[in-house]
């Protein structure tokens, strides 16, 4: 026997360092010894299950305790290697039970996998034999025959199988003897046996020493001492109604909550009838929650009780009777659940950051529950929030995944705070709740928005380069870099010139300078598109139009167009005699490059040779008679006319008018002197003049043909009635706009027809002649007939000597030759 026992002994040994695994369904199970030190190497469940390492680090593998219990074991990413991570006592964990199991599960995510993983810890002798009581007193009658029996109570040792109580040994003496039997539940009796009477008068008490061994390498041991009185004689033991006591009890009892009663009766009298309790074999944790009553035998709550610690107690209970005769009972107190424990919930493999671009279904963590009642009490639902774009998706028992059922919106909700809610079915209903905080990462998907549509700036010309033109602003929605936005100019050109030579922005502020002064009368307006650009990747832009309009500043003078400035030639007018006031008789014209009121102009006479004579029009720049002529007045008239615009500061500029009062060139003084010196060749001219009457007749006709072919080639005069101004005297850049320009356009009712010089080289004179014998309204507009065309087509004889005597006229007095000026009278003898 003891040779099979030490083979069993060694085989269990042998398998507590191997490791057992088995696959069902995917779980994996694993043996190993109790007391084992951290770090100590269960087995390679990477291995057992088919995973390599990398696979178990980005799943991220990990162990999950089931039942709230502790983590024992951990992983190994690196290596897949399950390890203990905290030194498991069996007996702590299991107690007196022969199987001790330890469950956890083994999580992976993407996707969402578990696996089961069953720890079965083995028993180590750890634990020596341990007696109830340090000394056992037993009360032996001296008429008590050889083989009477007496019950001790047994040893209690923490180790199971092998390594808990196997033999008991009695100290060798004269008197009695061991015997050791077994109960049908496996439990053993241990009785001292009398094997030699006992005599009061020689020995009134005796010491044994009893020692119970395990059947450990290498065995432990305890002792009692048994201290026996020897007595008069006590034959009757005590007798228990029951040999198993059960009783229900619910887990939250209060202290002092009678459990049951138990009761043993004994036949003898007095106090050999008398019966005590006491408990016999009980482990420290139920001594904590239970007390026996040694008189009445009743056991009552004495501490906190927890079904989810221990769900069933199991106790023996001894009746002793006063002499020393005792028996046992077992008592098992089974406890029922109450539903005193609220879901946990375990976020695991939370993200805190999600993009904004993820599609629906992304999940973001797992969620786990756990209730450490039972049935009803244990079972768990999940829920969120409402009104969020997410949801629970159950995966496998108490494990939910959290998912996005929408896409996110970071400029429209930047954080959520999920509350999940896990409640149990017990009644009432326990529930707990934890806030899950989760940030939406940034993507760039928002390209930058100006605050305007367009935008419009104002510059006044002749401004200082690097000044601010105006500021254009964008704004991004989006976080950090994705939202910072950067500005530049879109590379074209305006009229022939780059942009970046014109104008420059600040790439951060947005603030656009002028590179350059403007010109207002070469550059009014322009366009230009500006670039709002972010920093994310790829970035995103956008465009506006910036419309820069420069504003006119008063920095051009008038330019005056008639008369012509001195130094080119000498204007002169003729007026005639007959002139009655308020009479036209010349007028300025005069224009002014800048636009608005700084190209408004108005005239004045700042001298004049005779101040009451003449006056002009403030706007319209016309010189008129303000009084009729008489012959008092001078035959030259010299006005000093003094043209100034509106700006601010004005500017102006000034210009002389020499006017002539005669009727006919002959009373010019200057005609008069010119014939005075040529009287005395007179003669001879009218001589000459007479014998080329006949030549020049016949080169007349084709002087006229080509006179004619030249008119129809004649440049337009500038205006059709009021002054006709030769366009010599215009600059080719001017040009009348209605209502803003400085040209107007009103007609007059006088119309200068022909420049006239003398032969003094230095003066010009114009005729004024009107187109009526008498003076038409201002306001009157006159139209020309083909007949006032002196370079018309001769329709009929008169008219051909009138054009004839124009040209010889014109032609004779242009080409200051004395002989053209006689010839013209020959010609009028002929015509």
């Amino acid at each position: 026997m003891p040779n099979k026992g030490l083979s069993l002994l060694c085989l269990m040994c042998i398998l507590l360092f191997f490791v057992v695994v088995h696959g069902v369904k995917g779980d994996v199970s694993y043996s190993v010894p109790e007391e084992m030190s951290r770090g100590y190497v269960i087995g390679n469940i990477g291995k057992d299950l088919g995973l390599n390492v990398k696979e178990l680090s980005a799943r991220k593998a990990r162990i999950n305790a089931e039942g709230n219990r502790k983590r024992f074991c951990n992983i190994d990413l690196a290596t897949g290697e399950l390890s203990v991570a905290e030194i498991m006592d069996r007996e702590s964990l299991c107690k007196d039970k022969l199987s001790c199991i330890v469950k956890m599960e083994l999580v992976l995510e993407n996707p969402l996998e578990l696996h089961k993983i069953t720890l079965h810890v083995q028993d180590t002798n750890d634990n020596s034999p341990v007696f109830t009581k340090d000394v056992v007193k037993l009360e032996i009658r001296e008429s008590s025959v050889k083989g009477a029996r007496f019950r001790l109570s047994e040893a209690r040792d923490a180790d199971i199988g092998q390594n808990s109580v196997q033999n008991y040994i009695l100290e060798k003496n004269d008197n009695f003897i061991l015997a050791v039997t077994s109960n049908k539940d496996g439990r053993k009796n241990i009785e001292l046996v009398l094997d030699k009477e006992l005599d009061r008068e020689q020995q009134q008490e005796l010491t044994l020493i009893l020692t119970a061994l395990d059947g450990g390498i290498p065995p432990r041991s305890g002792t009692v001492q048994i201290h026996v009185t020897v007595l008069d004689a006590n034959d009757n033991a005590p007798v228990f109604t029951e040999e198993v006591y059960r009783a229900t009890l619910p887990e939250n009892s209060a202290i002092g909550t009678v459990v049951i009663k138990v009761s043993a009766t004994d036949s003898d009298e007095g106090i050999n009838g008398e019966v005590t309790y006491e408990f016999s074999h009980v482990f420290s944790s139920e001594k904590q929650a239970f007390t026996l009553d040694s008189i009445t035998g009743e056991i009552t709550v004495s501490g906190s009780l927890d079904y989810e610690e221990e769900a069933v107690y199991e106790m023996r209970v001894e009746g002793k009777d006063g002499v020393g005769l005792s028996t046992d009972t077992k008592v098992i107190i089974e406890l029922t659940d109450v539903n005193d424990n609220t879901p946990e919930i375990y976020l695991q493999s939370l993200n805190s950051y999600i993009h904004e671009n993820a599609p629906p279904g992304t999940e973001i963590g797992i969620v786990n529950v756990q209730d450490r009642d039972s049935g009803s009490n244990g079972q768990v639902r999940c829920v969120i929030s409402s009104n969020v774009p997410f949801k629970l998706e159950p995966s496998i028992t108490n494990y939910y995944s959290l998912v996005t059922t929408a896409e996110l919106d970071r400029e429209v909700t930047s954080e959520y705070n999920i509350t999940v809610t896990a409640s149990d079915e017990g009644t009432p209903s326990l529930s707990s709740s934890k806030i899950v905080n989760l940030m939406v990462a940034d993507v760039n998907d928002n390209p930058p928005a100006f605050r305007q549509q367009s935008y419009s700036a104002h510059i006044t010309e002749n401004n200082k380069p690097g000044s601010a033109v105006c500021t254009v602003s964008a704004t991004d929605p989006d976080w950090r870099q994705n939202g910072t936005v950067n500005y530049a100019l879109h590379s074209s050109e305006v009229e022939g010139t780059p942009v970046s030579y014109l104008l420059s922005i600040n790439g951060d502020t947005g603030v656009i300078h002028a590179v350059r002064s403007f010109d207002y009368e070469k550059l009014k307006n322009f366009k230009v598109q500006v670039i709002a650009r972010d920093n994310g990747f790829p970035p995103l832009s956008s465009n506006v139009t910036v419309s820069v309009l420069v504003a006119d500043e008063n920095d051009n003078t008038p330019q005056i167009l008639y008369p012509a400035p001195e130094g080119n030639s000498l204007m002169t007018e003729m007026v005639p005699k007959a002139v009655q006031g308020n009479s036209l008789v010349s007028k300025v014209i005069a224009v002014d490059a800048d636009s608005g009121q700084n190209a408004w102009l108005s005239y004045h006479i700042v001298k004049a040779t005779d101040p009451g004579l003449f006056t002009i029009g403030v706007h319209s720049g016309e010189i008129r008679t303000q009084r009729d002529i008489s012959e008092n007045d001078g035959m030259k008239q010299n006005l000093i006319v003094s043209v100034k615009d509106n700006g601010q500061p004005p500017l102006s500029a000034t210009c002389t008018v020499y006017l002539l009062i005669s009727d006919n060139l002959a009373e010019i003084p200057e005609l008069k002197d010119m014939s005075q010196d040529t009287g005395s060749k007179l003669t001879t001219y009218l001589i000459i003049a007479l014998v080329s009457v006949s030549t020049f007749f016949i080169t007349f006709l084709i002087i006229t043909l080509a006179v004619k072919f030249c008119q129809r080639r004649k440049p337009r005069l500038l205006f059709d009635g009021a002054v006709a101004i030769p366009s010599a005297y215009l600059p080719p850049n001017y040009a009348d706009v209605d209502g803003t320009g400085t040209l107007r356009s009103v007609r007059s009712a006088y119309n200068y027809d022909a420049y006239l010089t003398t032969g003094s080289r230095t003066s010009d004179f114009k005729f004024v002649r009107s187109y009526n014998d008498g003076t038409l309204p201002a306001d009157s507009t006159l139209r020309k007939t083909s007949s006032q065309d002196p370079f018309g087509p001769c329709d009929d004889t008169d008219s051909c000597q009138v054009t004839i005597l124009w040209f010889v006229i014109h032609s004779a007095l242009h080409s200051q030759n004395t002989f053209c000026i006689f010839s013209i009278f020959h010609v009028l003898i002929f015509i």
